[in-house]
């Protein structure tokens, strides 16, 4: 198994005690959330905090737990739903998650709520070590390059105009529900955190794909399981529960681990704040950004009818929506993800006056056009156009640059380990961001040098 991505280590808010784990299991039972008697929530033989555990040896397929819906914390299940379906217009947001933001502002608030047991294990609202409670300067130094600084900017302002416009003209509205200390921009954006770090969305059936996405919901027990991709445990829905099942064998003592998805370890960071350690992720990935690109290929130029044409070919891509100021190419470890864009891109980039002008004329190129077509993978990268090659490599030297670090300087962090003992939690996850997506670069490098 690859190695465990790690939740920060913090602690809990101990609203049922010293030690809340025996209310949060008494709960469990008494609500029906049903535990197997071979595996237990533990904070030992885990890689952070309360994980889940094997008892006995467990085989693929069996049944880990099960959570009836009626035990979910959701906009549907608050004792505020009615509330919050009579306001359903005003509450629209984009992200979606205000009527469950609510519903958690309200419960976590509430001496009597039900999931009391279950708020008690959550961890400390004011230890949560997502990037969006890190400051600016940490960002700088230990992100910069990632994409992670951009994410959290576009992340605070929506949180921020979200407040201001949806969720305090509703808590004001309605004082007789909400106390005071519940108009707090600072706790909404820790809950905000709680919802991107801990809640579930349940998929859409296949036949329902064209349906806005189902809301986020709390799922207690399940999000108790940490994360790694070489994950052993999967939730599967069902009308009436929900139930964690064992994806391949789990030996006595060994760790249950969900999967939050394919999620590079920029995303772990930005949504969880936490990293797998290098090579466990395999679903890591680097961006190349879009407009790089085209700063490498304008790089190129030599005059100025040449800019144009360059700035020409842009603006066609730009229509073909291949290309877009604020998009990205997505590189993995094996492949590009994101192969027709980046291909296309290249194409018309690269390609003679004459020929661009023949593909203008007739508005794109044909769909059984084989070179279109091409993939993208550590095996024909090396084969591809050598105008093709060279362009690659410009804008993965320009990304390189973008980082405050080189690739030498974090080999020699990650290789001694008494330099690796005196970091941060922060400086710890940041470097195994840096590092995974710097070698997925390099490794490009490489790939278009021959």
């Amino acid at each position: 198994m690859a190695t465990a991505a790690k939740r920060p280590r913090v602690e809990r808010t101990p609203r049922g005690g010293d030690s809340p784990l025996p209310d949060f299991l008494d709960w469990c039972r008494r609500v029906g959330l049903e535990l197997s008697p071979k595996v237990s929530v533990s904070r030992e033989g885990t890689v952070a905090g309360y994980g889940m555990v094997a008892l006995e040896d467990v085989q693929r397929g069996e049944l880990l737990f099960v959570v009836p819906r009626a035990v979910l914390l959701s906009q549907k299940t608050t004792a505020i739903r009615d509330l919050l379906e009579k306001e359903h217009g005003a509450l629209q947001s984009q992200s979606g998650w205000v009527p469950l933001l609510l519903a958690l502002l309200y419960e976590y608030l509430a001496e009597d709520s039900p999931w009391s047991c279950y708020f008690s294990l959550w961890p400390d609202l004011g230890s949560l070590q997502h990037p969006m409670f890190w400051s600016e300067r940490e960002l700088r130094q230990l992100l910069q390059g990632t994409g992670v600084p951009e994410a959290v900017q576009r992340d605070l302002a929506n949180i921020s105009h979200e407040y201001d416009t949806i969720v305090r003209p509703f808590l004001e509205a309605h004082p007789e529900i909400f106390p005071p200390q519940a108009r707090s921009l600072e706790l909404y954006r820790r809950l905000v955190a709680m919802v991107m770090a801990y809640s579930f969305q349940e998929p859409l059936e296949e036949e329902e794909d064209e349906k806005e996405p189902n809301p986020p919901m709390m799922v207690p027990a399940a999000d108790i399981l940490n994360h790694v991709a070489n994950h052993n445990a999967n939730l599967e829905y069902s009308p009436e529960y929900l139930r964690m099942v064992a994806t391949q064998p789990i030996l006595k003592g060994q760790e249950i681990f969900n999967t939050y998805g394919q999620m590079a370890n920029w995303q772990l960071v930005h949504m969880y704040g936490f990293a797998e350690p290098y090579p466990g992720n395999t679903d890591d990935t680097a961006d190349i950004q879009m407009v790089t690109v085209r700063a490498a290929a304008l790089q190129g130029t030599t005059t100025e009818e040449e800019r144009c044409l360059m700035c020409e070919r842009w603006d066609f891509l730009c229509r073909l929506e291949m290309v877009g100021e604020e998009g990205a190419f997505v590189i993995g470890r094996e492949e590009v993800l994101t192969e027709e864009e980046l291909s296309a891109t290249l194409k018309v980039l690269c390609m003679p006056a004459k020929e661009f002008r023949e593909l203008k004329e007739q508005d794109g190129w044909e769909e059984d056009d084989g070179e279109d077509s091409v993939t993208l993978t550590n095996k024909t990268i090396p084969k591809l156009k050598a105008s093709w090659k060279t362009l690659l490599r410009a804008s993965i030297l320009l990304t390189l640059q973008a980082y405050a670090t080189d690739l030498k300087s974090e080999q020699e962090l990650l290789s001694n380990k008494e330099a690796g003992a005196k970091l941060s939690w922060k400086e710890e996850q940041a470097l195994q961001v840096r590092y995974g997506q710097k070698k997925i670069l390099h490794h490009l490098l490489e790939l278009t040098s021959s």
